[in-house]
């Protein structure tokens, strides 16, 4: 079977100025919303990658109708209510989202009918206890292959009762999954987290004319409501972008604009942790745009200093560490990350594979249970694995400008699930990259 691999070359600076694509959990959210919503949803700069895509057909397969993805993002989707999904003829492919499979399972525990989630190779290892066991406490019939990992089969016709609900790990995706399933609960459902994760679900259920309540760290929602149609304008993804405000910060000479970034506070850790480390970001023209605030950040060269993170900015930059891992080996001294266990369920264990892979290229980095120890040096040419993970891909990509040889990266098909032209955008910035097909 072949594969994709990434061969970058050392060097190169960054300039320009463009836009990265869509925010993915905003595009997988105004597709699920903007299905169950009364009226005609209107969404532009939707993001065309295999997750968000993978979406789309679902809900598509549930006899919603959806038209687009146009060439500039645009998509139209005609809102079937609350309680208007139909039965689909087969199971729901989800491919490599584990946010589609997590926020589905609960939106689609209160449906009438059965139905199955299933996913791709990677996705069919990733833990979904986390979800299954809160729905089992509010009623929901899920059945799960051996360990609690998918695929999910869902009983339909469950009557779904609100519960109180304390998780135990932050996570953005069990807290929107069970507010999900609340709209169809009888009651209140309310979701504690012991820290604060990214808000799209709630900001977006708002936006739809759902109200969820906030106290301190807790969410509530009450069932039987209502969502009504609107417009959505996804702003460009601040994950995607994370690894550009990296490689600009790393490269010499580099001074890049990113447009139209989602800045929400909930998503700010990449850029609060950066400027700890030194790192030369400036937010433009901030702005609001369909509840969710946006802004230009520019980045130039800076160098870089090795810092202990705080962990309270762990979980608002969970999915930027493979990248912030890269910058840590670029700079002066010791970078310490703990409170990061998270990053061992992601798509791939991204903090073996990536201490795994800065040791192939002669950078000191120390995996712990819950984060790694990096001494910034020196960084080699090598070859890495990207173990099928998109973000590990374009980490790497990033390190090669302050390698002193190429670097090349096994495995990286698997990035058209968030960053559709990745190396298109990277060569236009001014990396040395090439895609073959091995």
């Amino acid at each position: 079977m072949s594969q994709i691999d990434f061969v970058v070359n050392p060097g190169g600076s960054l300039t320009g100025e463009f836009r990265v694509p869509g925010d993915k959990s905003i595009s997988h959210r105004s597709i699920m919303f903007g299905s169950l919503a009364d009226g005609v949803t209107h969404v532009s700069g939707f993001l065309q990658g295999e997750d968000s895509l993978n979406t789309l057909r679902a809900f598509r397969a549930m006899g919603v109708d959806i038209d687009g993805p146009t060439d500039d993002g645009k998509v139209t989707i005609n809102g079937m209510g609350i309680r208007g999904l139909k039965e689909p003829e087969q199971a729901l492919d989800l491919g490599n989202s584990g946010t589609s499979m997590r926020l589905m399972a609960g939106l689609l525990s209160g449906q009438a009918f059965d139905l199955e989630l299933s996913g791709d190779r990677s996705l069919s290892k990733r833990p979904m206890k986390r979800v299954t066991e809160p729905l089992a406490l509010m009623g929901a019939r899920v059945e799960t292959a051996a360990g609690g990992k998918p695929p999910l089969k869902i009983k339909g016709g469950q009557p779904l009762k609100g519960i109180h609900y304390d998780m135990p790990v932050a996570s953005a995706q069990v807290k929107s999954c069970l507010l999900l399933a609340g709209m169809y609960a009888e009651g209140t459902t309310c979701v504690t987290e012991p820290a604060p994760t990214r808000d799209h679900t709630e900001r977006m259920l708002t936006a739809f004319g759902y109200p969820v309540s906030r106290t301190g760290s807790t969410m509530c929602i009450e069932g039987g409501g209502q969502l009504t149609a609107c417009d959505i304008d996804v702003p460009a993804d601040i994950s995607s972008a994370a690894f550009f405000m990296v490689g600009a910060s790393i490269a010499r000479n580099s001074d890049i604009t990113l447009l139209h970034v989602g800045i929400n506070p909930t998503r700010t850790g990449v850029i609060d942790i950066l400027k700890l480390m030194g790192a030369n970001i400036e937010l433009l023209n901030q702005r609001e745009v369909g509840g969710e605030p946006v802004a230009d950040i520019r980045i130039r060269s800076a160098q870089l200093k090795g810092i202990q993170v705080p962990e309270k900015l762990v979980p608002l930059a969970i999915d930027e560490f493979p990248v912030l891992f890269v910058a840590a080996a670029c700079a002066e001294g010791k970078t310490v990350v703990t409170g990061a266990r998270e990053l061992r369920v992601k798509e791939s264990d991204r903090i073996q594979v990536m201490a795994d892979g800065l040791q192939i290229l002669g950078v000191d980095a120390q995996p712990t249970e819950d984060g790694m120890v990096i001494n910034g040096g020196e960084i080699q040419g090598g070859k890495v694995h990207s173990r099928d993970d998109h973000r590990i891909a374009m980490a790497f990509t990033m390190a090669a400008l302050r390698a002193a040889g190429p670097i090349c990266i096994e495995d990286c098909e698997n990035v058209n699930t968030s960053f559709p032209d990745f190396v298109g955008l990277a060569r236009r910035a001014g990396i040395n990259i090439s895609s073959q097909q091995v």
